[in-house]
């Protein structure tokens, strides 16, 4: 039987510890990316506005899905608001699919607006006139 010396031993102990801390620090710098994606900061954190408007299209796309909506301002003008969704995959398991939303329904939308104040915002819920409902609708209703 052949034995390995001390030395050796101590080599290859320090190339596999080396190489566990190689294989942890990587992973770590691909965690924070990842982590950065998943952000919510450039929403309102305690601020949420209730918008009223037309479904101009609905995106159902990886990573996150898109509402694209049609809402009248106080001038009479017509500004396209976008709100983000999940994804596809935790949309369908709360039971909505890619027709959900279809062009020409009338929405009502809750949404954390964007901080710097460009027409888009993280979609919290909603009620259209088809009478679905998304997230936290409560108190949402379309007035005639």
């Amino acid at each position: 039987m052949r034995t390995i010396s001390p030395p050796i031993a101590r080599r290859r102990l320090t190339l596999n510890v080396l190489a566990t801390l190689a294989t942890a620090a990587a992973v770590g710098f691909a965690v924070v990316p990842a982590r950065a994606h998943h952000s919510g900061a450039m929403f309102e954190d305690f601020r949420t506005l209730d918008l009223t408007g037309t479904v101009v299209r609905f995106e159902y796309v990886n990573p996150h899905s898109w509402l694209y909506v049609n809402v009248e301002n106080e001038d009479g003008t017509v500004t396209e608001w976008s709100f983000e969704l999940d994804s596809p995959t935790r949309l369908r398991r709360i039971g909505v699919s890619p027709n959900h939303w279809q062009e020409g329904d009338r929405v009502i939308v809750r949404t954390r607006p964007l901080k710097d104040g460009r027409p888009a915002g993280f979609l919290v819920g909603a009620v259209s006139d088809q009478g679905k409902t998304f997230g936290q609708a409560n108190g949402l209703t379309l007035g005639e």
